[in-house]
């Protein structure tokens, strides 16, 4: 999948420098043989964001709901892997017109809006990503790493043709409303988050209970009969398999964090056993 990135960008750079590609971009081009696969980014730390570009991951999942990452931090970590065929994509902390500007204002072209859990929502979060008359991002182009300090040329009228708007589903009631939220124009695609889904359905810390995987195809279902792309989180490897083969079109298979978390315990059971 990292050569169709290549692709792209050689492909878009001259008539939009640095703005191409975004994540929906990837998935036209997509198969069982190159499935989109990332993880989260979550330290913060840009070497670490560079080693992992590094390994050939099609996109980053920079965290900015679950860690304590700054403006600053983030838009460090997208000019650290800025070099490599991986996409950042970057998870928003809410669905707020103001944050989602800066995080678009930094660079960001592939966002992912937490707990949208009506139509609503969904549509908040639609006008958030795009300049009026269609939205209500604030203009400030000039000053920002978007548009390259204006010198994209034509960056206003385009911009919104390369963000990527994935508004996140990990509710019970985001399950009901699946279809809807998915059928909303400027969402470009659902990302299903089975922890928070499970503990809305009262089965906290089991996203692997037989009625959360149920849930979680069922909104891989709906989202693929809207005509719009589909991804979920799952660390455990036999689920993600799973979820590809029920048609989910990218999944997110770990955390930096929880590898070194992991790695680290590993490593010193070693030699105390």
């Amino acid at each position: 999948m990292n050569d169709l990135i290549h692709a792209f960008r050689a492909e878009d750079a001259p008539n939009l420098p640095g703005a191409l590609p975004s994540l929906r971009d990837l998935f036209p081009l997509a198969s069982d043989d190159q499935q989109v696969i990332g993880m989260f980014h979550s330290s913060g730390d840009p070497a670490a964001a560079e080693i992992l570009a590094g390994t050939g991951f099609d996109y980053l999942l920079i965290d900015g709901e679950h860690s304590p990452l700054s403006l600053e931090t983030i838009q460090s970590v997208l000019r650290a892997i800025a070099a490599y065929p991986t996409l950042g994509v970057v998870r928003v902390p809410e669905n707020s017109e103001v944050l989602i500007k800066q995080y678009l204002d930094l660079g960001a072209q592939s966002l992912v809006v937490p707990m949208v859990d009506s139509v609503e929502e969904a549509q908040a979060a639609a006008r958030a990503v795009a300049y009026p008359p269609e939205g209500v991002r604030g203009v400030g182009s000039a000053l920002a790493r978007s548009g390259r300090w204006n010198r994209i040329p034509g960056y206003l009228t385009r911009a919104r043709e390369t963000i990527t708007l994935i508004v996140q589903a990990e509710s019970a009631a985001a399950v009901e409303n699946a279809a809807a939220i998915a059928a909303v124009d400027g969402v470009d695609g659902v990302f299903i988050g089975p922890s928070d889904l499970a503990a809305s359905m009262g089965l906290l810390g089991q996203q692997t209970h037989p009625d959360v995987v149920a849930a979680v195809k069922h909104v891989i279902s709906e989202v693929k009969a809207a005509g719009k792309f589909v991804g979920v989180n799952a660390f455990a490897q036999d689920q993600a398999r799973d979820y590809l083969a029920s048609g989910a079109d990218f999944v997110n298979v770990g955390a930096d964090v929880a590898l070194l978390a992991a790695g680290s315990k590993a490593l010193l059971e070693a030699f105390r056993k």
